[in-house]
């Protein structure tokens, strides 16, 4: 374990953003993690996961500390339901990849998400109607001041719409995840249209739990650009979340407003649909912009500074405020 000076973080975000930690540190087990933890001389500690889910502003002060703990097993199989542990430091897609090897099915709606297994749960990333929360049993956790592990079961962790209790409390660090997966009978989730017109293209019947990955690969492949090609983290902003009022106003004013159901009386617009009516999509300022496919995903094309990419959020977050009266939120977090 070395702790490197003035070290670039660009090979460590996905927005390729060139910024320079004053020291850094690639921890690959828990007791590296609780030994770094404890050192008195970097009183400011950043927590550095997959970088797929951050938009680096400004070079870091302190210590950066990338979680790089490895390791996913099987911890009991009964009847249906097998139950699998994965480490924090593991990429989220290689556990799908892993998963769908051993014909475990549960996440297979959310291949080819970015990132790390660790940063799943503050997320509670979700794709093509499924969610994390669905899956998952507990977490297991190190508290930044004691160095403790506390484990945190599946209402502990307030999983709610791309937040959890990792995301509101930075106290605590997640190093492990444990899933619960069916082995035998899978419960296919093809609640979202694209899924089904991608097996149908297939002529698939029957599908598979590979099927469904596969179909869910295409589609992100079709709509969302490749970080290691072009710097980008994919979805911005979330889907803003309103009231059937909304809509109706919306209908009202524009033709053809999608939106659907979320939970009671509320329903999400697409951020998308949103952006892409403000006229941002396909955008460019230089090395930086809209991607021309999806107007969810903001990019940089070359060498842009992370506070290109913030001004240019910001832009339209007022405008979508100021032509639809919608409040866009960030999904990614900001440094």
């Amino acid at each position: 374990m070395e702790i490197l000076t003035n070290f670039s973080l660009k090979e460590y975000n996905s927005f390729k953003i060139n910024a320079i930690a004053e020291n850094f540190v690639s921890v690959n087990s828990i007791d590296e993690l609780v030994e770094v933890l404890k050192l008195k001389e970097y009183p400011s500690k950043y927590i550095l996961s997959g970088g797929s889910n951050i938009l680096i502003t400004k070079n870091i002060k302190g210590l950066v500390i990338h979680i790089n703990i490895k390791g996913i097993h099987e911890e009991s199989k009964k009847n249906n339901i097998t139950e699998i542990v994965a480490f924090a430091g593991e990429n989220w897609h290689s556990l799908v990849q892993w998963c769908l090897k051993r014909d475990l099915g549960g996440i297979e709606n959310l291949s080819l998400i970015p990132g790390s297994v660790g940063a799943a749960p503050i997320q509670n990333i979700g794709a093509y109607g499924t969610e994390l929360k669905d899956v998952i049993i507990s977490c297991d956790a190190i508290n930044r001041e004691t160095g403790k592990i506390k484990t945190f079961n599946n209402k502990d962790c307030q999983f709610e719409y791309r937040t959890s209790i990792f995301k509101k409390n930075a106290n605590y660090i997640v190093i492990s995840i444990k899933l619960k997966l069916t082995n035998k009978k899978h419960n296919l989730n093809l609640s979202y249209k694209g899924i089904q017109d991608k097996l149908d293209e297939s002529n698939i019947k029957i599908p598979t739990i590979q099927d469904i990955s596969s179909a869910v690969i295409k589609i992100r492949n079709e709509k969302l650009p490749d970080p290691d090609k072009i710097g980008n983290s994919g979805s911005f902003f979330k889907n803003p979340i309103v009231s059937i009022d909304k809509i109706e106003e919306l209908k009202a004013n524009f033709n053809n407003v999608p939106f659907y159901s979320f939970h009671k009386n509320k329903y999400k617009i697409p951020a998308a649909w949103l952006i892409e009516k403000a006229g941002f999509k396909g955008k460019t300022f230089g090395d930086y912009g809209v991607h021309k496919d999806q107007a969810l995903v903001l990019v940089n094309y070359k060498s842009a500074k992370g506070s290109d990419i913030l001004n240019l959020s910001i832009s339209i977050q007022k405008a979508v405020k100021l032509i639809f009266d919608i409040e866009l939120e960030a999904e990614v977090s900001i440094i």
